[in-house]
């Protein structure tokens, strides 16, 4: 559905509009168990289901794998086709990094590689926080380049943000990490001939070369490899497009950035603590109309094969979720980004399940939230895209289309 329609359909209001996203939520079924959904003993999404409409989504397209970014930008009514995203801008607004159009930014993994240059970890050992920033810092003070503006932020852990600034830059630059060890990081390499991008691979490759020679006595921490270089355009804004005022409750840095990314207002707040979360929803209640609660740990879990890890998560917002219910919201949607079966331990392209609860919904006659219940479901499979609007309209807030 187009945004631009959407957009002119929207109206103001005053209806309460909740996101609640479990990362990675789909699964498959676990040695018979079901999955994490079916195996869980979540009463209050259930029960949420009995007043709710149902289905699945399909973030990108049927039988595609989407990652993290562009599935948010699909929840948030964007066609990730039409808006690709680079994970560098992700990276750097998740740190609220101020990127101006026309900015290049590249996500930082730094790396351990031997006396023969080959990586050896692609991941420096996982190098704890304090040591990340200390060897972000180091980097900082010592880089230059000629002709552009080096700007360098930590992330979390091994993770990290350079952003390039200057004139005549461009952004379609092949990632340098080879996804292997026992091989050296790649060159840095335009993926379209322009001398935008030709120039940009040419700063990329002397930041890598300084970069070695900082870097060369750290113990781990000893190169770095870049991805998800883009060059930096603004989203057109959600509160604009949409007449909503959007609060983005979410702890990792890439989800962070997706929000800022849309416009909306993020809150900052400690550890990655569901109950935490809910506090805060509660705090802000009064004074935004859409609010994204996100919750990462269904995903991370998925990713390490930890089934139980996902029931727990699964279990702990559930009990949640009488809070949720409690400040009356007037639409409710929860769904996933993505599917992160935990026997793939990775993202996959199964359809993700989805409710969504308001007092003019069309309830179907599924009782529990979970991917079998969910077959019967009265949405079927939608585009993730289609979220959005069906919120706005299930919240009173757009408007008919023609005479």
């Amino acid at each position: 559905m187009q945004m631009e329609l959407i957009s002119k359909l929207a109206i103001p209001g005053e209806s309460k509009l909740v996101l609640l996203v479990f990362d990675g939520l789909g699964g498959l079924d676990n040695a018979g168990r079901g999955t994490a959904l079916e195996a869980a003993a979540v009463p209050n999404l259930d029960a949420l289901a009995k007043e709710s409409v149902t289905g699945f989504h399909n973030p990108i397209g049927t039988g595609i794998t989407p990652g993290s970014g562009p599935a948010h930008l699909s929840l948030f009514g964007y066609d990730p086709l039409r808006f690709p995203i680079g994970r560098g801008v992700l990276e750097a607004l998740g740190v609220d990094f101020p990127l101006q159009k026309g900015d290049v930014p590249a996500r930082i993994n730094f790396c351990t590689i031997g006396p023969d240059g080959n990586i050896t970890d692609r991941r420096a050992g996982r190098i704890p926080s304090e040591e990340g920033a200390r060897v972000v810092q180091k980097l900082a003070e010592n880089i230059r380049i000629s002709g552009v503006e080096v700007s360098l932020r930590h992330v979390k852990e091994y993770r990290a943000a350079v952003v390039l600034r200057g004139e005549g830059l461009g952004g379609a630059i092949a990632d340098t990490d080879p996804q292997a060890v026992g091989k050296k990081p790649l060159p840095p390499t335009p993926l379209q001939d322009t001398p935008e991008n030709q120039k940009t691979a040419a700063l990329f490759a002397e930041f890598l070369k300084q970069a070695e020679q900082i870097l060369k006595d750290e113990p781990r921490a000893n190169m770095l490899t870049l991805r998800g270089v883009d060059l930096f355009h603004p989203l057109p804004s959600f509160r604009e497009l949409y007449h909503l005022t959007p609060a983005s409750i979410a702890v990792y840095p890439m989800y962070k950035g997706v929000s800022r990314l849309a416009g909306m207002s993020v809150q900052e707040y400690g550890q990655d603590n569901p109950e935490q979360e809910f506090d805060i929803l509660e705090k802000v209640w009064p004074d935004f109309d859409y609010f994204f609660v996100h919750i990462k740990k269904t995903d991370s879990y998925g990713e390490d094969g930890n089934f139980e890890g996902r029931i727990h998560v699964l279990e702990e917002v559930d009990a949640l979720i009488p809070r949720l219910r409690a400040l009356n919201p007037d639409v409710i949607a929860v769904t996933g980004d993505h599917s992160t079966p935990s026997p793939l331990k990775s993202h996959s392209w199964h359809p993700v399940p989805l409710m969504v609860y308001s007092k003019h919904c069309r309830a179907d006659q599924v009782t529990a939230f979970n991917e079998t219940a969910l077959l019967q479901g009265g949405l079927g499979t939608i585009p993730g895209t289609s979220i959005l609007p069906l919120m706005l309209a299930n919240g009173l807030r757009m408007t008919k289309f023609g005479a």
